[in-house]
């Protein structure tokens, strides 16, 4: 199955959004609505609640008086903590009752508000963001909600930030205009992305690179490098020893394939043979055929340049990602190019000029793999050039 996270702010139009995808055969896990279901009157959470705190959190009609619950944990750590001690397992466990019954080929939909403040957006591969302006949401709660301007704007303050829910975001769906086109935009992103995505993590089917075309460097780049290579961090678990984007989209200023590599650092190639679960499970396949890099004239050793290799199965994002052993040739060669490129003008105009020919050269092919062969005579060249720089600038790799 395929779990994907669903945020945005109060106002912005989350549930028309959840409850669209509900329509169209998504499986909704509403982490509010099960928040409530767990302290509801005569549930297990709230005996407890009420055996932590006292009786009086429970009122006359056997529901949780929640604001007497929240003047007791409200500014005091300590008794939060009892507090989401018993609930969030509680939350937890019944998540994972309502995903294990959605059964093989479904796309379920984990909707969280406070998806951002959790912490959780890295364990999904994809999510989407309901974004709207802050001055519509203010309008709607009033509007719709009842609400005073004055509390509408300090709901949308205790939340995480518009900025902080983009930066999470692999999908935005836009709702500044009518509830018509939101659930257009949604329509759209389950028929072209949701559904190929599930079809495709569930085949084991990586969505590749394709012909070789560059394109201007975008400002968003860094961004999903960042929030790529935090969910693959989160994935390999204690089996990472760091993630890194490299690669030409990690260069700023440098026209490239719009394609994000990163790179996984591991122990030992073993440790890199335990991930294809983890890693499929955020949309990464393993793709077997690719063992190795071309091992360079310093270092022909075949053995010291193996690697692990793993492509996207997003077909609106397109990732591959270099698992190589941390302190082995290939993974300082990775990112002594990157920071060399980075901080060498000259060089990098050079290796733009590479880029495009071999890009004109194999324009009409399916792939690009010779275009990327066609630039590796460069790469072999040009690194006692990089090797000089790292030792001139007292360059080492970041970890």
């Amino acid at each position: 199955m395929l779990e994907i996270g669903l945020t945005g702010g109060i106002g912005a139009g989350k549930s028309t959004v959840s409850r669209r995808l509900v329509e169209l055969g998504a499986v909704l896990v509403d982490a509010d609505l099960i928040a409530r279901e767990v302290v509801a009157k005569g549930s297990e959470g709230l005996a407890r609640i009420a055996e932590a705190f006292g009786p009086e959190v429970v009122g006359p009609n056997g529901e949780m008086d929640r604001p007497r619950v929240a003047s007791i944990v409200f500014g005091d750590d300590a008794q939060l903590a009892v507090l989401n001690g018993i609930t969030h397992p509680l939350i937890a466990r019944r998540q994972a009752e309502l995903v294990a019954a959605a059964g093989p080929g479904a796309v379920v939909v984990h909707d969280a508000a406070l998806l951002v403040e959790m912490g959780n957006a890295t364990r999904f591969p994809l999510v989407v963001v309901v974004h709207t302006d802050a001055e519509v949401r203010v309008r709607r709660l009033v509007e719709s909600r009842g609400m005073t301007e004055e509390d509408a704007r300090a709901r949308i303050a205790k939340q995480s930030s518009d900025s902080e829910r983009l930066a999470v975001a692999d999908a935005v769906l836009h709702n500044d205009g009518s509830q018509e086109e939101l659930r257009a935009r949604v329509d759209r992103l389950w028929h072209d992305r949701l559904v190929p995505l599930e079809e495709n993590v569930r085949l084991g089917r990586a969505v590749r690179g394709g012909a070789p075309v560059l394109v201007d460097p975008e400002p968003g780049w860094q961004d999903r490098g960042a929030r790529l290579a935090a969910r693959v961090a989160r994935a390999a678990g204690e089996h990472g020893r760091g993630v890194e984007h490299i690669g030409s989209t990690a260069v700023p200023g440098l026209p490239a394939k719009d394609v994000t590599d990163l790179q996984l650092a591991v122990a030992s190639l073993d440790d890199a043979d335990t991930l294809d679960e983890p890693l499929r499970a955020i949309g990464l396949i393993r793709i077997p055929g690719i063992t190795q890099d071309n091992p360079k004239p310093a270092d022909p050793d075949p053995e010291h340049w193996r690697k692990r290799y793993f492509a996207g199965a997003d077909p609106a994002q397109r990732v591959h990602l270099h698992v190589r052993p941390h302190g082995s040739p290939g993974w300082r060669y990775a990112l002594l190019f990157r920071d060399w490129l980075r901080a060498d003008e000259a060089a990098r105009a050079e290796y733009l000029q590479v880029k495009r020919a071999a890009a004109a050269e194999f324009a009409g092919d399916a792939d690009a793999t010779r275009y990327v062969e066609r630039k590796e005579p460069w790469f072999d060249a040009a690194l006692p050039r990089a090797e000089q720089w790292a030792a001139s600038t007292g360059w080492a790799p970041p970890y």
